[in-house]
């Protein structure tokens, strides 16, 4: 196991019932920005219950975060935080609006370009406002992490950033909030979490038994309860489990002491920089495909995913990773997720769009290894076509 530091302020709330209790964790006095996306937020009860439970705070909301967060969107919240003096900031959404608000945090305290949050991946981030969250889509653990992602239009961008400051002070998980959610979310939240779980385990032994172990169940929990979700949208514990998965896919824990890939997820971001494809649809196209190409350098682990998650464990070497990898791509299918580039009308042509991009973005040796470069994406989203 590899030398690591781990700390993780972020207190959970979770359960039924638990917004209630914005009224304990918000400071008392503070006046807050409550930042969400379009009307759901509205139309299901949950902004009022927000309002319900913070009555004796001053609030202002600013709504209309995208899908996938806009800078020019953010930087009109960082506009009104610092034309209204807000001292608080209350996410009420998923990953993006999570992720938006932490950039609107960062950014409302920097006296910089806000940019350079983006292009240094955060190095420049010396503090931040606080903020908490109220998690509606589980998905992209952003609730329980300090990194974000942001997507700028007009430049065709779409920039991850991490910074120790950005840790949310507190996030509610209530899983009766998501039952209204609709099956594309869902399968969204599902596979986001899943390739999150992967990018951190699926890379090369470190003898980290633990880590492995945890991943392994996390796994295995989404592939059981992945489609019982859409069965039964109502199923209490199905959702709970689902929301405590997805958190604990990336808070931190699985990936302390071990290499970390994240191929898939800068590719993807591409992808949807490009035609605004759903994040986690992308990763259902390159995962399988990564996976394949990258069969030599990742061949000891995928074996032991192939064992240990798919119970693959008859043939040759090749034949279970093959098994698993057809395994994988079913299952995003089974959520009723397509898993090639045709699908979302990208060819030959946006490839190599997409290759450029990566390029520009200075995406030219990721992987675990540092070696997967834009030459390779290109080979490895040609063979997703």
């Amino acid at each position: 196991m590899n030398n690591f530091d781990f700390r993780n302020p972020t207190r959970i709330l979770f359960g039924k019932g638990r917004i209630a209790d914005l009224k304990d964790q918000v400071p008392k006095g503070a006046k807050v920005l409550v930042i969400y996306g379009g009307g759901s937020a509205e139309r299901t009860g949950v902004l009022s219950q927000v309002r319900e439970a913070l009555s004796c705070h001053t609030l202002i909301e600013f709504g209309g975060i995208e899908p996938n967060p806009r800078f020019e969107t953010a930087l009109n919240a960082v506009e009104l935080v610092r034309e209204e003096s807000i001292t608080f900031l209350l996410a009420v959404g998923g990953g993006s609006v999570i992720d938006a608000t932490k950039f609107i945090a960062a950014a409302a305290t920097d006296k910089g370009d806000a940019w350079d949050i983006l292009t240094s991946r955060g190095s420049v981030v010396k503090g931040a406002l606080p903020f908490g969250t109220v998690l509606t889509l589980p998905a992209t653990g952003s609730e329980m992490n300090p990194a974000s992602v942001i997507t700028h239009a007009e430049k065709g961008a779409k920039l991850p950033f991490m910074s120790s400051h950005c840790y949310p002070q507190f996030s509610v998980l209530d899983p009766e909030i998501t039952f209204s959610l609709p099956p594309r979310q869902i399968a969204n939240g599902v596979a986001d979490a899943f390739v999150h779980i992967i990018e951190q385990y699926l890379t090369y032994p470190v003898a980290a038994r633990v880590q492995d172990g945890f991943a392994e169940t996390l796994l295995r929990t989404l592939i059981e309860l992945g489609p019982k979700a859409l069965e039964t949208p109502g199923d209490y514990d199905i959702r709970a489990n689902l929301m405590w998965t997805a958190t604990l896919a990336l808070n931190g824990l699985i990936g302390a002491g071990v290499p970390q890939d994240w191929a898939s997820h800068m590719i993807g971001h591409e992808i949807t920089a490009l035609n605004d494809t759903d994040h986690a649809r992308t990763l259902a196209v390159v995962l399988p495909s990564l996976m394949h190409d990258q069969r030599g350098p990742k061949r000891e682990k995928l074996l032991q995913y192939a064992a240990n998650v798919w119970d693959l464990r008859d043939g040759s070497d090749d034949a279970r990773i093959d098994a698993a990898i057809d395994a994988t791509r079913r299952f995003f299918e089974t959520m009723g997720m397509k898993t090639r580039l045709g699908d979302y009308d990208i060819s030959a042509p946006e490839i190599e769009r997409i290759v450029n991009a990566l390029k520009d973005h200075n995406m030219t040796a990721i992987g675990e290894h540092g070696v997967i470069t834009p030459e390779d994406a290109r080979r490895i989203l040609e063979a997703a076509l």
